[in-house]
């Protein structure tokens, strides 16, 4: 079992930092890593409507006090990242589908990574086919077998279950992390309190 499991989905920009700290931590303390593609707007739909309640009607100090978080949190990560693309919500099912498909051949991260970036940074359409076919080639990626892949069943079928399996270990939203199983961390903020987790449960 991997030290750290990750529920993710890139249209969360509190998880594209995520992901990043993670990566990090990886390359600092070894840290083993199962990333978990699932849809965010399925655990929401389950057991988070609040999220929506709070788009429709937002609370005008909260609202500018979170994109001042937002930025704060990127220079101090040096990530570039949109306050809101263009698109928000965006549909990122396919995006999370190809995550799964990729994974076996060990280019989820790459993509992954690469996902965030367009949608985060370049303002970009993930739920597009032809801006994942645009990823698909900056990471000689075959874009034709891979947009087939992701419409096969057993794919479908995977992230509807990565998703029901996050809901029912307690996520209520995106990033949702698990040390050691059972241990659940919310949000890039908790980072800290994952490494001190992974490096107790070595010690023990």
């Amino acid at each position: 079992m991997a030290e750290v499991e990750c529920f993710f989905d890139c249209s969360s920009p509190w998880t594209y930092f995520a992901f990043e700290s993670l990566l990090r931590m990886q390359a600092e303390i070894g840290v083993t890593i199962e990333w978990r593609p699932f849809l965010v707007g399925g655990v929401f739909n389950a057991v988070n409507p609040s999220v929506y309640n709070s788009r429709d009607k937002p609370v005008p100090a909260k609202e500018a006090y979170a994109k001042k978080d937002q930025q704060d949190w990127a220079r101090h990560l040096g990530l570039p990242i949109l306050y809101r693309p263009s698109v928000f919500p965006v549909n990122s099912v396919k995006a999370m589908r190809a995550c799964i498909v990729l994974e076996p051949d060990g280019k989820l991260v790459p993509f992954a990574r690469a996902a965030f970036k367009a949608y985060w940074i370049d303002d970009k359409d993930i739920s597009q086919v032809p801006v994942l076919t645009e990823l698909c080639a900056g990471l000689g990626i075959d874009a034709s077998a891979l947009l087939a892949a992701i419409e096969q069943q057993p794919i479908k079928d995977k992230l509807r279950a990565n998703t029901q399996e996050a809901i029912n270990r307690g996520a209520f939203g995106s990033p949702t992390m698990f040390v050691g199983g059972g241990d659940m961390y919310f949000g890039n903020d908790r980072m800290p309190l994952i490494r001190d987790a992974v490096l107790r449960q070595r010690g023990g």
